[in-house]
């Protein structure tokens, strides 16, 4: 996709397969819908009313409309002009995105981004824009013999228009923009593929391929020996009930640093996210019904990939270690049984009540890995708990942190990105349920308050630094007819990284 900028100051003699202008609820015109609404003699007020009315998401083209140059307009409807938000303008974006997909255009501008929004930034509403065209031609069709049948999206070019005196800021934000859309795709595709291609090796190997796209990322991959050596009883016991070899994916991208940032003396932000490519729930095995979602239990670590390759693209100045711990949670004669004792790296012991509750096991030696780089942050991602699901649905992302700082970035920037997160609690109280009579921490604290236990029991391994996980349980992927992968929470992770450079 290319995203580009139009300057031109008579908006009727713009040049486009389809241009899209906004019209707010009750049929009130925006300043350019009236521009064209003129050059075209009453073309767009003589639709308002009955075949328009300007409800959120709402689309109506009109086509070959005399003094317009312009191949189509398309109506979108922006809703309350007293409630028109970055959301809003998002969702209309989305629209327009779509009905270009249906139209089958390859080309298509927006002038949707000049409709004044209150209490947004001008270059983040640039980049949702982007975003909206990133989640509306996105495709999966790697494992269809007939990918044609699907009519994948020929729009190539989608340009916002704007003014000359704002353009470099919006072509600054479109560029941040393709890289968001890049790493969102490559973490959709990951989480979309099947778990017979997408294995723990294949993952590596993904891992590995984004490395010799930049040169600023250096891959390492460890196997299991390795894994081994560094003493990961807990990351190990999960991965012995598969014959898929583990892997331990590390990425270390360093942005050329400059002035101050380069003498703040700050460590990376670490990354780690769970990278369970099938959850059968081992012995504790699930129920069949919608057990082949559990491809998507790797959303984690396709996340840690997607926003890394996105902040290589954007040539970000900082530093970002990604941790993947990969592997599969399967039941055979070796798998981990329900009452069995292992030693994390951090030589803690984990008696295993659950061995669906495997995606911690994984974790918390990552979470000790994640020490020797003496970070500013790390923040886990996971998809972690069902309990998560049912507290939250899949609207917001449950957050847990031990530190109120960066919980507080966290959420500000998911709600810049439109990529919400809910703070959930963690008191100590919370800690008396993982008490075992076997082993110094139980992996499960029973039926009540299941996603706090859960980080609970990560918080263990989190002493040495600020710590924030993330349970995408309810948000990396959606189910039923729209079955896939969100991309979430990528655009919630770029967003809070680029905010380090203003720290």
């Amino acid at each position: 996709m290319e995203f580009s900028t139009q300057v031109t100051t008579s908006l009727h003699q713009l040049r486009t397969s389809a241009l899209a202008v906004g019209v707010f609820a009750d049929s009130i015109m925006t300043a350019q819908a009236e521009t064209l609404d003129q050059a075209s003699q009453g073309a767009i007020k003589r639709v308002l009313g009955q075949e328009f009315t300007g409800t959120s998401g709402q689309t109506l083209v009109l086509r070959d409309i005399n003094g317009v140059r312009a191949e189509r307009i398309v109506l979108v409807g922006l809703g309350k002009q007293e409630e028109f938000n970055s959301k809003a303008h998002y969702k209309a974006e989305l629209a327009f995105a779509k009905c270009c997909v249906q139209l089958q255009v390859s080309d298509a501008c927006s002038a949707l981004l000049a409709v004044p929004a209150s209490g947004t930034e001008l270059g983040l509403r640039a980049r949702l824009s982007g975003q909206a065209v990133g989640d509306a031609t996105y495709k999966y069709t790697r494992t269809l013999t007939k990918p044609d049948s699907i009519k994948p999206p020929k729009l190539k070019k989608f340009s916002v228009w704007t003014q000359k005196s704002l353009q470099s800021q919006v072509q600054e934000a479109l560029i941040q923009a393709h890289a968001l859309v890049q790493g969102m795709s490559l973490a959709k595709e990951l989480g979309n593929l099947p778990g017979n291609i997408c294995t723990p090796t294949y993952l590596a190997e993904q891992a590995k391929s984004l490395s010799k796209q930049h040169k600023s990322l250096k891959v390492t991959v460890l196997e299991q020996k390795q894994i081994e050596s560094l003493g990961m009883g807990s990351f190990l016991s999960v991965a012995r009930g598969s014959v898929q070899p583990p892997k331990f994916i590390v990425l270390h991208y360093k942005g050329k640093k400059t002035g101050t940032s380069a003498k703040s003396g700050k460590g990376p932000i670490v990354l780690v996210g769970k990278g369970i490519t099938f959850d059968s729930g081992g012995i504790s095995i699930k129920p069949a019904a919608t057990m082949d979602e559990m491809k998507y239990d790797m959303c984690g670590a396709a996340s840690v990939l997607g926003t890394i390759h996105a902040m290589a693209l954007m040539q970000w100045q900082g530093e970002v270690v990604g941790l993947i711990p990969t592997c599969e949670n399967l039941p055979s004669g070796q798998a981990n049984k329900p009452g069995d004792v292992v030693t994390s790296m951090s030589g803690q012991t984990i008696e295993i009540l659950n061995t669906d509750a495997e995606g911690r096991l994984i974790l918390c030696d990552a979470l000790t890995y994640a020490e020797r780089y003496k970070p500013e942050a790390v923040i886990d991602i996971a998809t972690l708990t069902g309990a998560c699901v049912v507290a939250l649905g899949s609207v917001n992302t449950g957050l847990f942190s031990t530190s109120d700082e960066l919980a507080n970035d966290l959420l500000s920037a998911g709600k810049a990105a439109l990529d919400p997160a809910w703070r959930m609690p963690m008191d100590d109280d919370y800690q008396e349920q993982l008490k075992s009579n076997f082993a110094d921490i139980a992996n499960i604290g029973g039926p009540k308050a299941g996603a706090v236990t859960a980080a609970c029991f990560l918080s263990r391994f989190t002493k040495a630094y600020r710590w924030a996980h993330l349970d995408i349980a309810g948000t990396a992927w959606n189910s039923g007819a729209q079955k896939g992968a969100t991309g979430r929470p990528v655009p919630l992770l770029v967003q809070y990284l680029l905010g380090q450079d203003k720290q």
